[in-house]
């Protein structure tokens, strides 16, 4: 193993958040989730509408004979609604012991963050939920929100989204 192998994992050994995110816009606001929890970056495919389930689930792919949900993560954060572009993808990401695919607006890079980089998420008050952020990554002059992307989905709404995938 090479010295910067070692240090890389004696660095993510010695933390439980610095390593590396991949990270992704949706609007003008970049987000971050450990590169370990995507399985494959996938371009739009035809998505199957499921009936009866809430409206950021945007239904259903068939990703090679497995069938996902997809969820449209901008709608799931309560913003508007954007059109797809050639830019809009699918990460696919696996949350426990399931598959799951998120809509974003455009991949954007890995980056390595180191632990302090990463400071905690803010707090809105008792009120506003931000347990699904895992910190705020500062990089350079900007701020990314990192995601703990098995707790973006509540368990009630986990289970719908498992409903939907045939799970």
């Amino acid at each position: 193993m090479s010295t910067e192998a070692r240090e890389d994992v004696k660095q993510q050994a010695g933390s439980s958040h610095a390593g590396k995110y991949l990270s992704f816009f949706l609007g003008d606001e970049e987000y971050g989730l450990k590169i370990l929890k995507v399985r494959e970056i996938i371009g739009l495919m035809e998505i199957t509408s499921v009936p009866q389930t809430p409206g950021f689930i945007k239904g259903v792919v068939n990703l090679r004979g497995k069938v996902i949900p997809v969820i449209d993560l901008r709608l799931k954060f309560g913003m508007e609604p954007a059109e797809y572009t050639d830019e809009t993808c699918i990460i696919v990401v696996d949350i426990g012991h399931a598959m799951m695919g998120i809509l974003v607006d455009t991949v954007s890079e890995v980056l390595d963050i180191a632990e302090d980089q990463i400071e905690p998420s803010p707090s809105f008050g008792s009120k506003i939920n931000t347990d699904f952020i895992l910190g705020m990554g500062k990089i350079k002059d900007q701020v990314k929100i990192l995601l703990e992307i098995d707790r973006v989905l509540s368990a009630e709404e986990l289970a719908v989204v498992s409903e939907a995938g045939g799970e």
